[in-house]
Parts: structure tokens; sequence; C-alpha cells
């Protein structure tokens, strides 16, 4: 079976971490990809769930803080550096 070239630009420490997995694994970089392309074309598809990630309440609740903020600046103390607050902070404690 005749082979061909795929080039892919990834992040290094992605690439990094993905060729350590692969070899705990036992797979070359090639080996896995070509896995997962064969994947894709058995589940005419990605062959994993993609969406876009929704925060948790924690997340959500620090956003709506953060937009409150940005709408009413004057509810909330200034500092003038991050020592400022720092210096408040251990003061409090």
């Amino acid at each position: 079976m005749a082979t061909t070239n795929i080039n892919v630009r990834v992040d290094t420490e992605l690439k990094k971490s993905a060729e350590s997995l692969f070899a705990d694994l036992g797979l070359s970089m090639s080996a896995a990809i070509t896995m997962f392309l064969k994947s894709a074309v058995n589940h005419d598809g990605i062959p994993f769930e993609v969406k876009r990630m929704t925060p948790n309440a924690e997340t959500r609740a620090a956003l709506a803080e953060y937009d409150e903020m940005k709408k009413n600046p004057s509810n909330y103390k200034k500092y003038a550096s991050f020592n400022e607050l720092m210096d408040e902070v251990f003061t409090d404690a």
C-alpha cells in the first residue's frame, strides 16, 4: 500500500506530551495518528464528542461577578498596586 506524508503544526509542549503518552502505550506518533484517521473513517466522523466547554457553577458565578464589577466599578475597592492589595490581605489575616 502506498503511503503519503501529512504535515501538522502543533504546540511544542503538546507534541512532547503526546509523544510521551504514545511511547508509554508502545505507539509511535505516526501509528497513533493513523489509528485516529482509521477510527474517523470507520465512524464516518470525528470518533469522539466535540463540543464547547461549559463552565461549571463556580466559574459562571465568577464571570457574573466580573460583569457586575465592570458595570458598577464604584461599588468595589481599587488598589494602586498588587503590594497594596497584599498588605491589606495580610493585615486582615
